[in-house]
């Protein structure tokens, strides 16, 4: 590397590239490396002092909290970094290291790109099934609130509150579980691949894995480092879900000027000039997030399918950047969403009257008919003559058997205030007993059948962390013990950011 001035290439894109990688990137490092130089110990590839020193080194790194020096052009990446800070903190020149044995900088990349995506989906998919809690809660409170449903953007038919947002809470299902099966895809491991072709070193990759949490290994050494399809399944997947939500926050808007609902005061933005007026921008927002996210995973997409089948930045360093404002953008979208949900309350649903008048009460006025052994068709051709002779609420006994003349004959009386009660009272549709319907009973029904899918992810989601838990506690100790450090002091002076080592080399 040069030392400054910087050549074009190190000022347009190695500097910008580690300055916004090299947060993500060298704690990852780091934690890899530890596990890496552990199974080396155990394997016996690297002699116990020269393994103490690395360990006592990497501990100093993951303890020290200062900021990362500035690009100088001293070092290529954050991962020459590593080595330089590491062969620093080891007080020996960078030849003498050997964390380096047996890995190659493609697989430490495969490895710390599904360790960091790993941990940032866990947090995505913890807000979504919070989301999911504040949704069936509001689901089953506004179970009986009925309102005009709508397709096409025209009055359909009586549905609830509840209806429609348990509808969304099972999409959220779906998509928590497609996060739940990504986090496991992920958290496979690839490092021991090295370049792509491994090693004739006798390592230990599953060893690596367990300390790190992984689940197991990649199958194939190739794939673990030119493989790009869980990048491409963590933008997508993300894209999926926000452009679903993005479609509810648009209903929401039209709920919010019809007044049908509260507008969340903690949700909303002043107007400039009009005193009076809140705007409830963050449902824009929202929409906004959800192109946005749609634009990373094109992205993705692209890069991945301009790249050659072998390791190649184009599939893996390129792309991150792309994903890991994905991952941020979506964690916060699920918390606006959610936050906006739980704030929501009915304010003025529409009334009887002005759901009979949009129509929307047309359909079960003909299956009332049809109740009495009319067929649906004639049924339905009644109804159209009558719709066309004025609105529901205008119907009469003799202005019904004058409509099915010639249709349906003959038309007893019960039939007919069948139909006259469906077409007035669109709050019959509380008592409908179809269990993916609309009815209060119906929909609480449903919410619960949603709460344990849900609780099933929410397992799912706590044996992920609990392998992470227990495999960042299993290094940590080894570590420590190869290291020739105290294990408990050794984690608390981490945390701390003033380890054992510091002390030691502070004395050298």
């Amino acid at each position: 590397m040069s030392t400054p001035p910087l050549t074009t290439y190190q000022r347009h894109h190695l500097r910008p590239t580690y300055d916004h990688h090299v947060g993500y990137l060298f704690p990852a490092m780091v934690r890899a490396s530890q596990a890496h130089v552990v199974m080396l110990t155990e394997q016996g590839l690297v002699p116990a002092d020269r393994a103490a020193r690395l360990l006592r080194g990497l501990a100093e790194l993951r303890a020290d909290d200062t900021p990362a020096p500035e690009f100088d052009g001293t070092f290529e990446d954050t991962y020459y970094l590593l080595e330089k800070r590491l062969a620093e903190a080891c007080g020996i020149p960078a030849s003498e290291l050997d964390v380096q044995m047996a890995r190659s900088r493609n697989d430490l990349d495969a490895g710390v790109f599904r360790m960091l995506l790993r941990d940032q989906l866990v947090g995505v998919l913890d807000r979504v099934l919070a989301t999911a809690t504040t949704t069936l809660d509001a689901a089953h409170r506004y179970a009986d609130v009925v309102i005009t449903g709508y397709t096409h953007r025209r009055p359909a038919q009586p549905t609830t509150i509840g209806h429609a947002l348990a509808g969304y809470a099972e999409a959220l299902a779906g998509e928590a579980v497609a996060y739940a099966d990504l986090i496991e895809a992920l958290n496979t491991s690839p490092l021991g691949s090295c370049a792509f072709a491994g090693t004739d070193l006798d390592i230990a990759p599953a060893r690596v894995a367990e300390l790190l949490g992984f689940g197991g290994l990649v199958t194939n050494s190739y794939e673990a480092v030119a493989g790009a399809d869980h990048l491409v399944r963590v933008g997508t997947l993300n894209a999926q879900a926000l452009a679903t939500g993005a479609r509810l926050a648009r209903t929401l808007m039209d709920w919010l000027s019809w007044r049908w609902v509260t507008t969340p005061g903690d949700f909303t933005q002043g107007s400039s000039i009009m005193p009076q007026k809140r705007n409830p921008v963050v449902l824009e927002h929202l929409v906004s997030m959800a192109g946005a996210t749609a634009a990373d995973a094109a992205s993705v997409l692209n890069n991945v399918g301009a790249a050659w089948w072998e390791d190649s930045n184009n599939a893996t360093t390129d792309v991150q950047v792309r994903l890991w404002e994905s991952n941020d953008r979506t964690d916060r979208f699920f918390a606006l969403l959610g936050g906006f949900l739980a704030e929501i309350e009915p304010l003025e649903p529409p009334s009887a009257e002005e759901i009979v008048a949009s129509g929307a009460t047309t359909t079960a006025a003909a299956d009332a008919l049809t109740r009495h052994g009319v067929p649906f068709r004639a049924a339905h051709s009644v109804v159209g003559r009558l719709v066309r002779g004025g609105a529901p609420g205008t119907w009469t006994v003799d202005g019904v058997r004058a409509a099915a003349e010639g249709i349906a004959d003959g038309l007893d009386d019960a039939a007919i205030d069948d139909l006259i009660a469906a077409a007035v009272r669109p709050a019959q549709v509380l008592d409908r007993a179809q269990v993916d319907g609309p009815g209060r009973d119906a929909v609480r029904a449903q919410v619960a059948t949603l709460r344990v899918a849900f609780d099933g992810v929410a397992g799912r989601l706590d044996a992920v962390r609990d392998r992470l838990a227990r495999a960042d506690e299993a290094l940590d100790a080894v570590a420590a013990e190869r290291a020739g450090l105290d294990a408990a002091a050794a984690v608390a002076a981490e945390r701390a950011g003033l380890d054992a080592v510091a002390a030691e080399r502070a004395a050298r």
